[in-house]
């Protein structure tokens, strides 16, 4: 055993330890940004013949109504599978095909993504044909048409996964009348009404400077990255400014919300506050959250038995927010050794060894996920995007280093306040008030014990 344990330690060593060497060549390579006709370009050389290329328009589900859900990720997909006013889409992909290059469009809560990923000795060729997509998409009706149909498809798909449906109900009644309430993908009811001139529309008044983030991750000379990006942001008018907001979830007391559902099991998720991306609170509530997973999972599942995978996770969005996701055939017994554990928590906070260790296991798991361009990209964007702080991605072993113990335990103590409780299943086999009022069902003799399991 203690073999297996030095191996684990050693594999996990080397991971980060290539985390670190990919992080000093990242900044040997001078991550660098330009402002092009007022649009901030983030640039990483990559040191590979691979060229990634992300526009992002900001805004996700702050750009558009509720009953209009859906249209920012219907008009993604139809950029490239719609045709533009050069090519229809046959010859559009074909062109693709024909040097293995990938131009696609994406949209989450935040903001929407259009790629490109091509070999540097095709990036002539595929340029011209992400621009084109880009700033000139046809919205062909009977493609538009078409990848309407297959949107509303996998909506109806979606709405009998158990997991999709209690997410779904957990942001509509947490963050009711705000702009999280919203699902980007949309509803049957919200895309089938859609049209190609609408969406169209809707596309074209989003598509604004005022808007949009690029990042490259290749080896691109300068002054050619300069010219082409200069050409393209000609293409797109300037907008009227724009400044993304930042909305607090702070829940003022416990609430409870059920639906009847005729499921195998019950389906309970809890949401409450998270600290906002780029302040202090952050990192030590990110490290506090993957501790609490660890005590939450052992807790609920091995010592317990009172679900297969009990889940909790730190959503770091616009709107961040900390989730307690389980599926269970005793919900009252759940919370009743959830409260435990919380108030356990708080009482006795984490300990100095299960925060170095998570140090660890967060910056190892952060390294590896850098190692395409694709996910470097991704990763400056959504630092620029949701922590303010593009750079974070080059500093983020230093930055989680400086965390405390104390900065952990104040951290989880803050914002682990008043959660809203959502709830699918067999109403019959819950009691509410244990939820909102915080009060545990007699229980067995808790297995909690004063000395950390982990």
């Amino acid at each position: 055993m203690q073999q297996i344990h030095s191996i684990i330690k050693y594999s996990l060593f080397t991971i980060a330890l290539s985390g670190s060497i990919l992080l000093a060549s990242a900044q040997n390579n001078q991550a660098y940004e330009l402002t092009i006709n007022g649009v901030k370009v983030i640039v990483q050389p990559s040191g590979n013949e691979i060229v990634e290329i992300q526009t992002i328009i900001k805004g996700g589900v702050q750009n558009y109504p509720a009953d209009k859900a859906g249209i920012e990720s219907v008009a993604m997909n139809a950029l490239t599978e719609c045709g533009t006013t050069k090519d229809d889409k046959n010859s559009f992909k074909d062109k693709l095909d024909k040097v293995s290059a990938q131009v696609y469009g994406n949209t989450a809560m935040d903001y929407a993504t259009f790629t490109m990923n091509c070999i540097k000795s095709d990036f002539e060729t595929v340029w011209p044909l992400y621009v084109d997509a880009l700033t000139s998409p046809l919205f062909d009706k009977k493609e538009f048409d078409r990848i309407k149909q297959d949107a509303i498809n996998l909506l109806k798909s979606q709405s009998s996964d158990p997991d999709y449906s209690i997410s779904k109900m957990a942001r509509e009644i947490a963050f009711a009348g705000k702009n999280y309430a919203k699902t980007p993908e949309g509803s049957e009811a919200t895309v089938s009404k859609l049209t190609a001139d609408e969406t169209k529309a809707y596309y074209k008044s989003i598509l604004t400077r005022a808007r949009l983030l690029i990042v490259v991750v290749g080896e691109i000379d300068r002054s050619v990255l300069e010219q082409k990006i200069q050409s393209m942001l000609a293409l797109i008018p300037a907008g009227n400014p724009f400044t993304l907001k930042r909305e607090v979830y702070t829940p003022t007391q416990n609430s409870f919300k059920s639906q009847k559902k005729d499921l195998a099991t019950n389906y309970i998720q809890g949401v409450t506050s998270a600290p906002q991306g780029g302040t202090p609170d952050f990192n030590a509530f990110a490290l506090a959250s993957r501790i609490f997973y660890d005590r939450h999972f052992l807790e609920i599942r091995t010592n317990n038995g009172l679900s297969y995978a009990p889940y909790v996770y730190l959503d770091g969005g616009l709107s961040s927010s900390f989730n307690i996701d389980v599926s269970t055939t005793q919900p009252n017994k759940y919370i009743g050794v959830l409260t435990k554990l919380i108030d356990k928590t708080k009482k006795e906070g984490f300990k100095e060894d299960e925060v170095k260790n998570m140090k660890t296991t967060y910056l190892t798991g952060f390294f590896y996920k850098q190692e395409t361009n694709s996910a470097q990209a991704s990763s400056f964007a959504s630092n620029e995007i949701l922590q303010n702080n593009w750079r974070r991605s080059l500093t983020i072993n230093d930055d989680i280093k400086k965390v405390s113990v104390s900065d952990v335990n104040k951290a989880f103590n803050k914002y682990m306040t008043h959660v809203t409780w959502v709830y699918q299943g067999d109403p019959a086999k819950v009691s509410a008030e244990l939820y909102t009022k915080g009060k545990a069902e007699k229980l067995p003799s808790s297995k909690l014990s004063s000395e950390n399991k982990n």
